[in-house]
């Protein structure tokens, strides 16, 4: 059984709402859910070291869901470490032409995050993250915004600005103790698509630099924050796209991205086994 925290209304689309915490199956619908209540929180979160998890851009409730649910159950974490779930509204019934605004959604997400982490969380021992692609900005925005520092930070595919870890979430990086950071040049997704789409977004944002590449695609520009760890960059020779960096894609591929991820968090060595 996997924890969800959950920023949605619907399963597509919806507003962004204060999170509720569940507990269930991946694979079944919220409905069969069980909620958390508040009183519990602090029971539940007591001396653990927590690790938040979120998918990316354009993924449904019951798809993060699912996806998250898998992950939860191959990274096989024991206490004191505890998986949640993070779900949030950052795709539309209009799908792919909303990108340029699902950054103030996730923007709006990580700052309710972090309210949670502050307040419902407060006798938890550490905070972990895990994103994948536009997840990074509802991290990176959480982190941010912590009363104290992120225990390990994992970007998988970012898709952001590569320079955002030393200007637009600077003081995110100083708030990590550490970053891990998986980039390939051979996601199109992130080399076509977010070089055709995240100018638009540079209208919404201007406090970060534009017209960057993808810091899911190159990596960071040298020298990286203190706090990032090598190695970032995939070989090129692995081909991995977009979305091989998390269940329920091809088996032979995203358990080494989760392998990576589970090394981030337990602060063992990096290194990236080619598939």
């Amino acid at each position: 059984m996997t924890y969800f925290l959950s920023f949605r209304t619907h399963n597509v689309g919806g507003a962004v709402v204060d999170p509720q915490l569940y507990q269930g199956n991946g694979a079944i619908p919220a409905s069969g859910w069980v909620l958390v209540p508040p009183a519990q929180f602090r029971s539940l979160f007591a001396g653990k070291n927590v690790l938040f998890c979120t998918h990316g851009f354009n993924v449904s409730q019951q798809q993060g869901a699912k996806s998250l649910g898998l992950l939860d159950k191959y990274l096989k974490l024991s206490l004191p470490d505890i998986f949640v779930a993070v779900l949030w509204p950052g795709d539309s019934v209009i799908p792919v032409v909303d990108y340029p605004f699902e950054g103030n959604v996730a923007i709006d997400c990580g700052g309710r995050l972090a309210t949670f982490c502050n307040d419902s969380c407060a006798s938890a021992q550490s905070f972990s993250f895990v994103s994948h692609s536009l997840g990074a900005r509802l991290v990176l925005q959480a982190v941010a915004n912590l009363n104290r520092k992120a225990q390990s930070v994992c970007l998988a595919a970012a898709a952001i600005n590569r320079d955002c870890l030393s200007s637009e979430y600077a003081t995110a990086a100083k708030n990590s103790e550490r970053i891990s950071l998986l980039a390939s040049r051979e996601d199109y997704v992130l080399k076509i698509a977010f070089s055709i789409g995240d100018p638009f977004a540079d209208l919404l944002h201007d406090d970060h630099t534009p017209f960057q590449m993808a810091l899911g695609s190159e990596g960071p520009p040298m020298p990286p924050p203190q706090q990032v760890r090598p190695p970032w960059q995939i070989s090129d020779q692995d081909n991995y796209g977009h979305s091989d960096y998390l269940p329920p894609t091809d088996p032979a591929r995203w358990p080494h991205a989760a392998d990576f991820m589970k090394r981030a968090f337990l602060a063992q060595p990096q290194t990236w086994p080619s598939s």
